[in-house]
């Protein structure tokens, strides 16, 4: 792409300038095209998104204050000694792309919520608002891994949008206007050296016909 630098005032330089405002009005319409697509993406996954959000936010809430019942019941130590689960979950994930961005989807995992019966401690000895904070968090576990792909995405589309946007501003307002600038400042001078010669031409042409001076 040609610079800012001032071009010489030849035809060719004239060809190259216009061949290049071109293939950047090209990249304009390709590169609005592409943010358009983009964020017709971006909307689409953003009202699930904003759903999920909002379910998280009452999760937390929920879990909060189930957390709060238990700590009174039990106290930090109590719940400290029971609250490491007896199988660690497994997420397996798998790399995707959406419009060239890379993302990941959860292939597999296994499931963070349990029953009474599969956290091996009886309910009666540990109280009921142990095992309702237990049930809240891993359900807000849960949902966190089920919310993370969909949230991924949205923040890279964001982000594609945002670069892409920030592309299509530099050609429009920068480089199209200073190639339009450089054509147009070539095109002048091209023009006034034509109508040097023409005139000069001219003036040669009119002292050949009035023919030779008599002393």
């Amino acid at each position: 792409m040609m610079g800012g630098a001032r071009l010489a005032p030849t035809r060719m330089n004239l060809l190259r300038a216009r061949r290049e405002l071109a293939r950047v009005s090209k990249g304009v319409a390709l590169t609005r095209r592409k943010r358009e697509a983009l964020v017709a993406e971006l909307f689409k996954l953003a009202r699930p998104a904003v759903d999920v959000r909002a379910r998280l936010v009452l999760a937390v809430t929920r879990a909060t204050s189930a957390l709060s019942d238990a700590l009174a019941e039990q106290g930090a130590a109590g719940l400290a000694a029971i609250s490491w689960p007896l199988h660690e979950p497994v997420i397996e994930l798998r790399p995707a792309q959406i419009w060239g961005l890379a993302v990941s989807d959860v292939a597999s995992r296994t499931p963070i919520a349990r029953t009474v019966s599969a956290r091996a401690i009886a309910p009666g000895a540990i109280g009921i608002a142990v095992v309702t904070a237990a049930s809240r968090f891993e359900e807000l576990a849960d949902l966190l891994v089920e919310a993370a792909p969909r949230e991924q995405r949205v923040r890279r589309l964001s982000e594609a949008v945002a670069e892409t946007t920030r592309r299509l501003r530099t050609l429009e307002q920068r480089v199209a206007p200073r190639l339009s600038a450089q054509i147009d400042s070539v095109r002048r001078q091209l023009e006034e050296r034509e109508r040097e010669e023409h005139m000069r031409l001219r003036h040669v042409h009119a002292r050949k016909s009035a023919g030779p001076r008599q002393d």
